[in-house]
């Protein structure tokens, strides 16, 4: 009992202690100022002392600080509450720097307070998406954020840009956001971009169509087994296969014959339909059992094992 009754009151004066430095720092203006309440739940030895809000901010400050730096004061201040660090991150958001952009969202999206406010980091975002004065460099970042921040709420935003901003670096961003955030947008756009008139958002939609856990547009994945582009085609087959698309038989068949001419598009081909697994497949494999092409025979014969 008596140990009990220790332990409560030790517990009732660290808590009583915390407190008071927390309203002691907030008086004082300190950056810190509530973190002791946010985590009030652990331990006092267990809250982040490796980067205080002071250093962080200190760092964040320096100018030209290289990536790693940026990465280890961030992901040891992961617990931090520091608003004043909040719009130096935010500058980390449009650099050029993949790996900033990535440690920035990354750091921010766990500040609910101060970033996904009106008018705050979150809305800018979406405001620099949406701004069609800005430059393509910033707006693709801006969908980039809004993919890492995981807000379900962002999915609207990048859907529209994913179709109709005019810069194919941007719908390539917001596809890729679409993906992140686990949707193929409230007016299927992930499908729609399908059919960009650019390649490479046609691949980016094709890898995302194969992630993300619903997709209904999978005639157009179908559909994109006779672009004009091989590498298309490939990711197209591949994707038919992944997704084991029974429909997607017949196109496959035709796609892995000779008039195909890409020997690396009809490897897939042949891979999709052992994926697949439907007999009517069969003919089409052993035909490419005798190909000239290496890679291609040695996708028949593991298709032919499948079928």
């Amino acid at each position: 009992m008596k140990t009990t009754i220790g332990r409560t009151l030790v517990l009732a004066a660290l808590g009583a202690g915390l407190s008071t430095q927390a309203t002691a720092a907030a008086a004082d203006g300190d950056v810190h100022a509530g973190r002791a309440k946010m985590y009030e739940h652990l331990e006092p030895n267990s809250l982040e002392d490796a980067t205080p809000p002071k250093t962080l901010l200190a760092e964040l400050k320096k100018p030209n600080i290289a990536p790693s730096r940026i990465w280890k004061v961030l992901e040891h201040g992961e617990k931090i509450e520091c608003l004043g660090c909040i719009p130096y991150v935010k500058k980390l958001l449009y650099s050029p720097e993949g790996k900033n952009r990535e440690i920035g969202a990354w750091w921010l999206r766990r500040r609910v307070f101060g970033v996904f406010g009106p008018g705050e980091v979150y809305s800018q975002v979406v405001k620099v998406l949406e701004n069609g004065s800005e430059t393509e460099e910033r707006r693709a970042y801006a969908a980039d954020a809004v993919g890492e921040f995981l807000n379900p709420s962002g999915v609207r935003y990048v859907a529209r840009a994913a179709v109709l901003d005019p810069s194919a670096r941007v719908r390539k961003s917001a596809v890729k956001a679409l993906q992140r955030l686990n949707h193929e947008g409230p007016g299927l756009e992930l499908g729609a971009a399908l059919s960009d008139a650019d390649a490479e958002v046609r691949l980016t939609a094709l890898k995302a169509a194969g992630s993300i856990n619903v997709f209904s547009s999978v005639d157009r994945v179908v559909a994109l087994l006779g672009d004009e582009s091989a590498d298309v085609r490939k990711r197209a087959a591949e994707t038919l296969g992944a997704m084991r698309v029974g429909d997607a038989v017949v196109g496959l068949v035709a796609l892995a014959g000779s008039g195909e001419e890409s020997d690396d598009v009809r490897a897939a081909a042949l891979w999709a339909l052992g994926q697949i697994g439907d007999s009517a497949g069969l003919p089409a494999v052993e035909a490419q059992l005798r190909s000239p092409s290496a890679i291609v025979r040695s996708a028949a014969v593991i298709a032919r094992r499948r079928l």
